[in-house]
């Protein structure tokens, strides 16, 4: 039986490295992946998932109006026998219903990588809808300096304080964001608050 699956880090805890690695284990063994990226993510091009550590792949970009649905339905000749998905948190939450249809009409895997929360610790609204319909769930972890399990994405600016204030969407890597225990970001945005 297929299932939902959300594998959900901060950033830096390698979920396009899984999500490329996982892409390639069920490839090998013969099956067709239907790689996904949302369009929002234009970070590393426009129709590229690629880590941190090098490893890339050409994936098909949908926009937060694409139902996910009827497209794998009208791809039926082709015929995936298992979807990825990349920075699923910018995903439409509407979209994750879509992901959930195509698991239970069609009995395909759909697997889910993104961030749980923002910046400031919000959830994301296809985050949340996946924490309700996945069917399996999953952190890939990573750790603050401090030795601690990070689980907080901290925004930078410029000058690498930590911010609070902005839009939920900002694209960056290691120059915009730092993986931060809950207890060290805590620290940081007060230190910036007295300032």
């Amino acid at each position: 039986m297929a299932k939902l699956y959300f594998k959900y880090g901060v950033m830096g805890s390698s979920k396009s490295a899984q999500a490329l690695i996982t892409k390639f284990n069920y490839e090998e063994q013969g099956m067709r992946v239907w790689l996904i990226k949302p369009a929002k993510d234009t970070r590393d091009g426009k129709d590229v998932v690629r880590s941190r550590i090098g490893l890339a792949q050409k994936a098909d970009t949908v926009g937060q109006e694409i139902n996910l649905f009827t497209v794998f339905q009208a791809r039926e000749k082709e015929f995936y026998e298992v979807i990825i998905v990349d920075e699923a948190q910018f995903l439409a939450a509407e979209q994750v219903e879509q992901l959930r249809d195509i698991v239970d009409k069609y009995n395909v895997p759909v697997l889910c990588f993104g961030l749980r929360t923002d910046f400031c610790t919000r959830l994301f609204p296809a985050s949340a809808r996946l924490f309700e319909l996945a069917d399996s769930i999953s952190e890939l972890k990573t750790v603050c300096a401090c030795g601690k399990k990070a689980s907080v994405n901290a925004r930078l600016d410029q000058e690498g304080h930590v911010i609070t204030e902005g839009e939920q969407i900002f694209l960056g890597g290691n120059e915009s964001y730092r993986p931060m225990c809950y207890r060290c970001w805590k620290k940081a945005v007060e230190k910036e608050q007295e300032v």
